[in-house]
């Protein structure tokens, strides 16, 4: 298949061979409820590709298939594995705690989570045992989606402190040992950014070419914006249309230009030579956009929910451009780098995370946030067999040159535990389940602030009670296309951000969640095992039992063995059952001999005979 472009007439096997063509043929069939096996069997993987063509006619139209081979042929093969063990790197052992700033403490008491609350909580952090930051954007912004509008990339926004309270955050994390990345959104800029403000004043301005400017008497294409609506509006005194992919004050950058990929890199240095360990780059993949940004096929758009999206989720120069900062930033610096990267999937995430590339260290997948055939924005309860099998293929396929991030929550979803049971009724005990197979498991974990507390959804009662400015846009559209506001409403409550961004409870204006000590205790304990051992991190993977409801596990290396016991099920289950000598290491004691609902334990072999 090497240097052979791909066709209609090219096999099944051989696209599905093509990283890009798998991943995306997965995507497609995971959306529609269909088994890989429809093409991985070897009876149907001999077929030409337009065999899929018919099957597939009720979701795509014949558009896709020139768009998706234009796609597919950006990438000839994927990366091969060499038989050798990945770098050891502080990043992999490591355990990440997520801060949303604006509510994650509230130092100076105005309402309002800030840098003050955050060094206030550090030694909290510490018992907790995390070893690194993540910071969710603090920069000056008119906060019109939470700071991820950035106004001046090198200014604290005033609402959180000042420059020395976060160099002080800084010198009192390094000297407890903690290290601290922070979020960097260079996709966009806020419309009040300087660069676009020049750009707007003087169409000749060097700033024109920053952004992606169209003066065309109509919408320049049909691609929709992740917030509702075209992605393109009208600005400043000549209404010139400009691209926004999320919300319109938020402005693509055009990477294409050389100028704008040099002034990122020189902004990024200047924070790593603050002293900053790393950054966590927002949608980064969507960096590289198709030369004169065609229209987007419209089944695409409804499939995936956003038209347009083939024509930057994986751009022509993505890999140059990751590649180009790693050179001139990260690399110099021995920074760390994880992308949030939606819409990859685990072959194209090994194009960019691979260590040999030299592109990002790690990505953040989304494909297990949801079950299949499921979005955010919908009322429905979330099936932990599918996470397993999720988390199993990655551990399996993902390869020893590249690392896994392990999480359940983030500041853009809903409380998992509130997916798995909108009851509350099994609060304690999910959460201590998604404990032990996120501190177990290969890769590396990250707590999203609250995850420790033990918290659920918030119970919000009204659209008023929303700031979210992606559920206020998505409320209003579908109430004004004449959808029952009620209806609508428990969507939104379902997949809200704003579950994810109430103050914590350690501040007086969230009385209602509470802080659940137990669960709280269950990770200072994990955490602590997870550091006590290379096992645990670096060891290898081996399912034991992955029947419904069941999922078993081993974690080895030559000194120590691990089995990890799961439940699914909110009914008492037989434990696996050990043959040799094990001792329980959590819980600290049984109380029952079969598994409680959504029950874990872990056990440590302490003999040397082996496993059947």
């Amino acid at each position: 298949m090497k240097n052979r472009k791909l066709t209609m007439d090219s096999t099944i096997r051989d696209v599905y061979a093509n990283p890009i063509g798998h991943d995306i043929i997965a995507k497609i069939l995971l959306q529609a409820g269909l088994p890989s096996f429809l093409v991985e069997n070897p009876a149907a993987s001999h077929l030409k590709l337009k065999w899929l063509v018919k099957p597939l006619s009720h979701l795509l139209d014949a558009d896709f298939w020139p768009a998706f081979l234009k796609l597919v042929n950006q990438e000839e093969e994927g990366m091969q594995e060499d038989g050798q063990p990945g770098d050891r790197r502080w990043w992999k052992s490591a355990v990440f705690y997520q801060i949303y700033p604006s509510s994650f403490c509230d130092g100076n008491h105005d309402g309002i989570g800030d840098l003050a609350g955050i060094i206030s909580k550090l030694d909290y952090l510490q018992d907790l045992g995390v070893d690194a930051l993540w910071l969710c954007p603090i920069y000056d912004s008119p906060m019109d989606d939470n700071g991820y509008d950035i106004r001046d990339y090198r200014a604290i926004n005033p609402r959180f402190g000042t420059m020395a309270q976060f160099d002080a955050l800084l010198k009192e994390a390094h000297q407890r040992g903690m290290r601290l990345i922070m979020d960097l959104v260079v996709n966009h800029t806020s419309d009040e950014h300087p660069f676009f403000q020049k750009a707007l004043a003087d169409a000749h301005s060097p700033y024109h070419d920053y952004y992606f400017f169209s003066s065309s008497k109509n919408v320049p294409n049909n691609w929709t914006s992740f917030f509702s609506g075209s992605a393109w509006d009208q600005y400043g005194d000549r209404r010139e249309w400009a691209l926004h992919l999320f919300a319109k004050k938020q402005v693509d950058l055009n990477w294409d230009n050389p100028a704008v990929r040099h002034d990122v890199c020189t902004m990024v240095n200047w924070w790593l030579d603050k002293g900053v360990d790393g950054f966590r780059l927002d949608v980064i993949n969507y960096i590289s956009k198709d030369a004169g940004l065609p229209d987007g096929d419209v089944s695409v758009g409804k499939l995936m929910g956003y038209t347009g999206i083939e024509h930057y989720y994986y751009g022509p120069h993505l890999h140059d451009y990751l590649h180009e900062l790693h050179e001139n930033a990260f690399g110099p610096h021995d920074a760390f780098a994880i992308g949030e990267t939606p819409g990859l999937g685990m072959e194209m995430a090994k194009l960019v995370t691979d260590e040999r590339r030299k592109e990002l260290d790690m990505i953040f997948s989304f494909d297990h946030l949801e079950t299949p055939g499921h979005v955010r924005f919908e009322d429905y309860r979330y099936d932990l067999n599918y996470l397993r099998d999720y988390l199993i293929d990655w551990s399996a396929h993902y390869g020893s040159h590249c690392w896994m991030s392990l999480f359940y929550n983030n500041h853009d979803n809903p409380r998992m535990v509130s997916k798995i049971d909108p009851s509350g009724k099994y609060r304690r005990e999910i959460c201590l389940l998604l404990a032990v197979m996120q501190m177990t498991l290969p890769g590396t974990p990250f707590v999203y602030q609250g995850d420790e507390m033990g918290l659920a959804n918030y119970d919000f009662h009204s659209i008023h009670d929303l700031h979210d400015i992606e559920s206020l846009r998505y409320y209003k559209e579908h109430v004004s296309l004449g959808e029952d506001p009620d209806d609508v409403w428990k969507r939104v409550k379902a997949g809200t951000r704003d579950h994810a961004r109430v103050m914590l409870p350690w501040n007086e204006e969230n009385p209602v969640q509470k802080e659940d000590p137990v669960v709280c205790k269950a990770y200072q304990d994990l955490i602590r095992l997870r550091h006590s051992c290379d096992a645990l991190v670096y060891g290898s993977f081996h399912v034991l039992d992955r029947r419904h409801d069941r999922f078993v596990y081993l974690r080895r290396d030559d000194e120590d063995t691990y089995l990890i016991d799961c439940s699914f099920s909110a009914e008492k289950q037989e434990p696996y059952p050990i043959h040799y000598n094990w001792t329980l290491v959590w819980p600290s004691c049984l109380y029952d001999h079969k598994l409680g609902p959504y029950g874990a334990r872990i056990w440590k072999r302490i003999d040397d005979r082996k496993i059947k």
